[in-house]
């Protein structure tokens, strides 16, 4: 709608301005969701109060241990963390936790992303549809089920080791993984790929220089869940580990727990250290991971 007004001869016309739309909506940022607010704040605690229950454990003496265990100790006592150190052989159960995880993750995200991708583009023909419905129907296989015959099949093909546990975590986490990247790999428009055939490219091309970039926030999903999965996984390594000197940390505390179940503080201090590696790349990785899939929801 315009105005026009008469001033000294001379004719003016109000024009709408491109932003002048009418109201526009603006949230009050004073405003507090209380509800939520209280909700977030018990899911907090439920994680900060055990995590200040171990920390507060492995500084004390056992003589500090009375009462209900949440006082802070008078003097704290580091030596907790040398003796688990030395009991857990903390150095060897750490290598091995880190070989394992860091294994898992990238043969997870090189195998994973190229299957997925060769279903989520063929997923119009019924051998893919059918593959696809298959790796998804796995998911509702509970793994005690099938527990005793994987055991004994790698026992039988000598992959009761390291390399055995990679390659079972990089399988069982097919059914997922391919869940969430077909899903990503199905928003990429197929202009990209058929621009780079065009020119030349061949498919492997294609996929390494053109989805494998593009694959950055599921790819960073995919590997922190894998990294938390391998490095906290206890069941696995108990069941296929046969070599006491490969045991994974989980093992190590395990193992360390039956042996020292008296001492809480040695024991708490071990605890703390076979999770702190991990929290402090969780800590920088969610980051990552937030600022991933914001970057694709927005594509």
């Amino acid at each position: 709608m315009t105005a026009t007004s008469q001033s000294a001869g001379r004719v003016l016309v109000d024009t709408p301005r491109p932003d002048d739309v009418g109201p526009v909506y603006r949230p009050d940022r004073r405003s507090v969701n209380w509800w939520l607010t209280a909700l977030v704040a018990v899911c907090a605690l439920t994680v900060l109060i055990p995590l200040y229950f171990t920390v507060v454990t492995a500084l004390k003496t056992p003589d500090q241990l009375g009462g209900t265990g949440f006082g802070l100790p008078t003097s704290a006592r580091w030596e907790n963390f040398a003796e688990a150190w030395t009991l857990t052989s903390f150095p060897r159960a750490l290598l091995n936790t880190g070989l394992v995880t860091v294994g898992a993750v990238l043969l997870t995200l090189l195998t994973n992303s190229m299957v997925a991708y060769a279903i989520a583009r063929n997923l119009h023909r019924r051998f893919f549809k059918g593959l696809y419905l298959y790796f998804i129907a796995a998911l509702f296989v509970p793994f005690p089920i099938i527990m005793l015959p994987v055991v004994k099949q790698t026992a039988i093909l000598g992959l009761d080791n390291q390399l055995g546990l990679i390659l079972l975590y990089t399988v069982y986490g097919l059914s997922f993984n391919i869940f969430v990247y077909v899903a990503y790999i199905r928003s990429i428009p197929l202009e990209l790929e058929e621009a780079a055939l065009t020119d030349g490219a061949t498919t492997w091309t294609v996929f390494w220089r053109i989805i494998f970039p593009l694959l950055g926030p599921m790819n960073a999903t995919v590997g922190i869940l894998t990294c938390l999965w391998a490095w906290n996984d206890f069941m696995l390594p108990l069941v296929i580990l046969s070599d006491p000197s490969a045991q994974t940390l989980p093992l190590a505390q395990f193992i360390f727990q039956g042996q020292f179940n008296t001492n809480y503080s040695v024991a708490f201090a071990s605890y703390l250290m076979a999770m702190a590696p991990l929290l402090i790349v969780y800590i920088f990785a969610q980051r990552w991971v937030i600022s991933g899939v914001m970057r694709g929801s927005s594509k």
